[in-house]
């Protein structure tokens, strides 16, 4: 425990010791004062005593760098970053530095964004969930008897704008007008017209209660014939929106409109659905008509006859005389009849090649090609794909006066009317210029206009 000579020594210096005041820490210790009630400063002590109060930014974050390092973020020299947090912006310089005399160089604040005052629509107002701060959301409203033109909802955005367009109320709705009954009288024995009276109707305009027009069509009192009769009060608004009041209406009795059949044409008189209109059906070429080419609009609102339909001409080669062949192309399709000898014909495979390149041109004028290719007995006539026997071949050729063993062209019209005739080579173009003379071809020719059909041969 040490020499017993010492113990008499440290007992006179124990009460010298005891007398030593506690240390009161370096200079440059303690809290600086709060100086705006944005900024709030810790009260928590640290082991090495820094010379400025720890900051913290209400609504912001802080990044501070210290010359001595990571621990000592409150020392003298230490630079702190100031960044506010989205929907706030910063009041002061973006960056602090501790000072000497143990505060920081700049007081700084984070303050809500706040969007430009919204203008209050004429007629109408808006709502807003708080003011004009960001992320507020304001919803605008009108007045009664207006529409809202325009974002009903708009919000202010991070750039301090709002998110859409001031919206405006506009008066869309048409005025308001209280129609009379619709008067009906009896016709005095021996007269053929009645006077009928009536109160004029009122009319309000839903929004501003302002009628700038009021247009009558009929007079109360007035002497009326027999019939109906259309009595028409019209008003309009401030904004030109109209109201309308027809309190005797002329009636019209109709059956339902009609469709052209699929590759087929339609032509209505009058109206097209009304008592006494015609409907007249035709189809394209190539295509025939089945049920009623034409239809009327009865008393009792039904259509006469029956629907019409276009089916694919079905040419029957089977027939027993050319008379009968030709019978059934009467007012459907002309013929274009081309003849040889031999299918080796230098002018027969040319005129085919140009009838092959010009068939949108023949389909539309209705044209019909048939081939007479040999001499009898092996002779062969082709409709298309189907092939007629040589028989009959031989009959048309007969019929027609067709040469037997030179190369020859027969156009016939749609009523079996032999039209021209060539011994050489036709162009589609002379051809199309003849055909489009022929009867029919004209109304065909309005038809085709009117559906859109048309080539560019």
């Amino acid at each position: 425990m040490g020499s017993p000579a010492l113990r008499p020594a440290l007992l006179l210096l124990l009460p010298l010791l005891l007398r030593v005041p506690p240390s009161r820490g370096f200079p440059g210790s303690g809290d600086s004062p709060l100086e705006d009630d944005e900024v709030v400063y810790s009260d928590a002590k640290y082991k090495d005593i820094p010379w400025c109060s720890p900051i913290k930014v209400k609504y912001g974050d802080v990044y501070c760098r210290a010359p001595q390092g990571g621990y000592y973020k409150t020392t003298l020299g230490t630079r702190c970053d100031i960044r506010c947090q989205k929907g706030y912006e910063l009041q002061g310089s973006p960056q602090v530095i501790c000072q000497s005399n143990k505060r920081w160089s700049d007081k700084v604040i984070c303050k809500q964004k706040r969007c430009p005052t919204l203008a209050m629509p004429v007629n109408g107002g808006f709502k807003c969930i708080d003011g004009a701060y960001f992320n507020s959301q304001c919803e605008y409203y009108c007045s009664p008897g207006y529409t809202l033109k325009g974002e009903q909802t708009v919000r202010c955005m991070d750039n301090k704008a709002w998110s859409g367009q001031p919206a405006t109320c506009v008066d869309l709705e048409p005025p308001r007008i209280k129609c009379p009954s619709v008067k009906e009288r009896v016709a005095e024995p021996n007269k053929l017209t009645v006077r009928v009276s009536w109160e004029t109707p009122e009319g309000r305009d839903t929004a501003d209660g302002i009628l700038t027009d009021v247009i009558l069509k009929g007079t109360p009192g007035s002497h009326f014939p027999e019939g109906d009769h259309k009595i028409q009060y019209t008003v309009y608004d401030r904004a030109e929106n109209k109201g309308t009041c027809q309190f005797v209406k002329v009636r019209v009795r109709r059956c339902g409109k009609l469709h052209a059949p699929e590759n087929g044409y339609m032509k209505c008189s009058s109206d097209g659905d009304n008592y006494g209109a015609v409907c007249e059906f035709s189809c394209v070429g190539g295509y025939e008509l089945q049920g009623s080419s034409a239809r009327v609009c009865q008393s009792n609102l039904a259509w006469s006859g029956t629907e019409p339909t276009c089916t694919a001409m079905n040419v029957n080669v089977g027939v027993r005389t050319a008379a009968a062949l030709l019978d059934q192309f009467y007012e459907k399709r002309r013929l274009f009849i081309v003849s040889t000898p031999t299918a080796r014909n230098l002018l027969y495979r040319l005129q085919l090649g140009m009838l092959q390149q010009a068939q949108c041109g023949l389909d539309l004028r209705h044209i019909t090609v048939v081939e007479l290719v040999g001499v009898f007995p092996t002779l062969i006539g082709r409709i298309g794909a189907k092939v007629m026997p040589p028989a009959l071949a031989l009959q048309l050729r007969l019929l027609l006066r067709i040469p037997l063993y030179s190369f020859s062209i027969v156009v016939l019209d749609k009523h079996g009317v032999d039209k021209e005739r060539y011994v050489s080579l036709v162009t589609p173009v002379a051809l199309f210029n003849l055909i489009d003379t022929f009867p029919l071809r004209k109304e065909e020719m309005v038809l085709q206009a009117e559906m859109g059909q048309t080539c560019n041969t």
